[in-house]
């Protein structure tokens, strides 16, 4: 047997040993993508909500309501004119939420995630498809609080301190 032929045999096995790996990693993705939720859910409701604040939050997030989850993030923009996030939220439809609820960024942990929490109202009328709602609060800057509290603030203004010093 030539080396020639011996090579060539090698290259076509290192060939079908990438198509292999290629196909099971696209098999992977495939069945993590039905299974784990991501995209929309079959007959849910959209609604959007504006936020001043996103943070890390992202399309594939979960709503809940009560810690239950009832939806996803579907989509965020940013309103050119408020430069207000505006996130989509995709409902289960068998959950009707009063039309005053309350829809909050919340972190899932110290580690980061985050997530939409939705307090529901007391109002007789339910959210319709495709409204929004009203009452929003953003994410919080933890890293920004905890560097609030480490470094305090002073409160005096800043004009104060050189007139201290040209009285001395």
């Amino acid at each position: 047997m030539s080396r020639e032929a011996s090579g060539m045999r090698e290259q076509w096995a290192e060939t079908g040993m990438g198509a292999a790996v290629i196909a099971v990693a696209a098999a992977f993705l495939i069945y993590s993508l039905s299974v784990g939720g991501v995209g929309k859910t079959r007959g849910a409701y959209d609604v959007t909500a504006r936020f001043g604040e996103a943070g890390s939050l992202a399309p594939g997030a979960a709503v809940s309501v009560a810690g239950v989850k009832v939806g996803t993030v579907s989509q965020i923009t940013l309103d050119p004119k408020t430069y207000m996030a505006v996130a989509r939220l995709s409902l289960d439809p068998t959950v009707k939420l009063p039309s005053d609820s309350t829809a909050k960024i919340t972190s899932d942990s110290l580690l980061g995630g985050v997530h939409v929490a939705i307090a529901p109202g007391a109002a007789p009328d339910d959210l319709k498809p495709g409204g929004e709602i009203e009452n929003t609060q953003g994410a919080v800057d933890l890293f920004g609080l905890i560097g609030q509290v480490m470094r305090p603030q002073d409160a005096k203004p800043a004009s104060a301190a050189p007139a201290t010093a040209e009285a001395r």
